[in-house]
């Protein structure tokens, strides 16, 4: 107490003044509409700033809360995107939970490799979350592989930069199909297969997912035709597709389910069984 006496003490004069500026800047402001105008002014915007800058700080740390809203968004979207007949041109129809061919299941990378000739994925979600073998895993911009094997909470992908991995797929404007494949040189790159000479193709043509597709839904943008060549062997184009997807840099994925799938290899299989 008696350091705070001596503080005012030694500093009485400067104090005073302090006081009396105060006294007369608050009866300057009050008596004239502007000086009172300005000041409000000048208070609000430093109001405005500070909660400006608090909302940043708020906005940063729900960051990860508001990506996995978002993420969850998407997927129900992509549901009602993926059981419309025509995915290329969406109609304005609802599609209840539960109703449709294909489920949408919302997931993320948890790892990913790119830099060998078999690269895998692996999600954080697994058998308990509904993932099984065979279901198909897409970002916001197209394919990126298949699901290889789960456990309860895990699973692992098949990706697209893979030499194991093979995918029916098709020239969106003339839906003449062929088979995706890679060949082990280029991450940003796949190549399409057994497309025939009688098919236009040019560079810049965009690839989608075709119908022959048992995993995916038809229309999944895949890329583009980068280069094309022809193999003199078989007669058949192969071309060089960019892929959408930058396949080293993965965050949110879709995990899809056909659940006609088993229904239909049961069928197809049962056909070829009985020639």
């Amino acid at each position: 107490m008696q350091q705070i006496f001596n503080f005012i003490f030694k500093n009485s004069i400067l104090l005073l003044f302090l006081l009396l500026l105060g006294i007369s800047l608050t009866l300057t402001i009050q008596s004239h509409s502007y000086h009172k105008s300005r000041a409000v002014s000048s208070a609000n915007a430093m109001t405005g700033y500070v909660y400006e800058q608090i909302n940043t700080v708020e906005a940063y740390l729900n960051l990860k809360s508001q990506n996995d809203a978002l993420a969850a968004e998407n997927a129900q979207l992509k549901r009602l995107l993926y059981n419309t007949q025509d995915t290329a041109n969406v109609p304005p129809v609802k599609v209840p939970p539960g109703v449709g061919n294909f489920k949408v299941i919302q997931s993320k990378v948890i790892k990913n490799s790119y830099n060998v000739y078999e690269n895998y994925l692996t999600i954080n979600s697994g058998s308990k979350d509904g993932i099984s073998k065979d279901m198909g895993v897409v970002s916001s911009l197209g394919i990126i592989g298949v699901i290889e094997n789960t456990s309860d909470s895990y699973s692992t992908v098949i990706s697209v930069l893979n030499l194991k991995f093979r995918l029916p797929v098709k020239i969106k404007k003339n839906n003449h199909i062929g088979t995706l494949t890679w060949n082990g040189k280029n991450t940003g790159f796949a190549q399409l297969t057994d497309v025939p000479r009688l098919a236009t193709v040019v560079k810049g043509d965009t690839i989608v997912t075709g119908a022959e597709s048992r995993i995916f839904p038809e229309n999944i943008p895949v890329g583009i035709i980068e280069k094309v060549y022809v193999d003199k062997k078989t007669n058949y184009y192969t071309l060089e597709i960019k892929l959408f997807n930058d396949m080293t840099s993965l965050g949110h994925v879709y995990v899809i389910e056909n659940k006609d799938r088993k229904e239909i290899i049961q069928l197809e299989e049962t056909t070829t069984g009985n020639e």
